[in-house]
């Protein structure tokens, strides 16, 4: 594509609203001095162009192409071609016509960095971006990245990818689940709960504990299911829990005080809110319903 044929100047066909609209390739520098140079222009995205308003408009674009023109190198394009000639980029998203064509699944990343290379632009007829060669250098460096992105956006990697995330999900609520079954949580063995009172803990939420070990867990595995413990794993005991019944939530008074997010961190249990007690309770109004609706 040769670059002049890539500056055009359209009338605007609104007699309302004289002006003119103008279209060249995509390039930083080259839309700033043209944002300079016409203060008053506006981006038209449904018309991918600018619009320039008066009645001077075509004569003053033509004026400012013919300069951005003809301060351009000549031969930047031949430049490119020697330069693909003797470095060429082989890859199934990029084709060599007049100019480089490259063709990928959507990412913003590749957007971003062809965006980022001067005369890029997107060409909504084809549906590619097209690069003249005078831009090969930059689209040279930017390639790995571009091409890495396409990769890892094509409709089977990101299935593949889907499928690893599900399989993730049910792994890791599988080993919740279990861990739910042996009604075991780790507190501090010098900042013991209360047993037989419900309190808050981080995992299970309201629960009451009625018993606690006294030898320190050695097992490191469950830190990812129980983050408070990570500063210290060896500093916490088992103590065993179960989900508190609806009187003894009635009976619970709510914590007036604020222990704080540092406090709830470390020592995993809390003194239960009336927001927590309340939840606690609908839940277990949903239940004794539910079992009703069964017998």
């Amino acid at each position: 594509m040769e670059i002049a044929s890539a500056f055009r100047v359209v009338p605007s066909d609104d007699e309302e609203k004289p002006g003119a609209c103008a279209v060249f390739p995509y390039d930083r520098d080259l839309v700033r001095r043209f944002r300079e140079a016409f203060p008053r222009a506006r981006w038209r995205g449904a018309d991918e162009r600018w619009f320039v308003p008066g009645s001077t408009a075509v004569q003053r674009l033509d004026t400012w192409m013919a300069q951005e023109l003809q301060d351009l190198d000549r031969h930047a394009d031949a430049k490119g071609r020697d330069a693909f000639a003797f470095e060429p980029l082989e890859s199934p998203y990029l084709t060599i016509a007049d100019d480089l064509r490259v063709r990928t699944p959507y990412s913003r990343t590749i957007v971003e960095a062809l965006r980022s290379i001067p005369w890029a632009h997107w060409d909504s007829e084809e549906r590619i971006w097209r690069v003249p060669f005078r831009s090969y250098e930059e689209l040279k460096t930017r390639w790995p990245e571009i091409e890495e992105a396409a990769r890892r956006n094509e409709p089977a990697a990101r299935q593949k990818r889907r499928e690893e995330q599900k399989a993730h999900v049910s792994e890791e609520s599988t080993r919740v689940q279990a861990e739910r079954r042996r009604r075991r949580y780790p507190v501090p063995g010098d900042d013991l709960p209360p047993l037989g009172c419900p309190v808050s803990t981080e995992r299970w939420g309201v629960v009451v504990f009625e018993g606690i070990e006294s030898d320190p867990i050695q097992d490191a595995g469950i830190i990812d299911l129980y983050p408070h413990v990570r500063s210290d794993p060896a500093r916490y005991v088992w103590a065993r829990w179960r989900i508190p019944t609806l009187q003894e939530v009635y009976r619970t008074r709510p914590s007036r005080m604020d222990e704080g997010p540092e406090l709830r961190s470390v020592r995993g249990w809390w003194w239960a809110s009336r927001e927590e007690l309340r939840e606690r309770a609908q839940r277990a109004r949903n239940e004794a319903r539910k079992t009703s609706a069964e017998v």
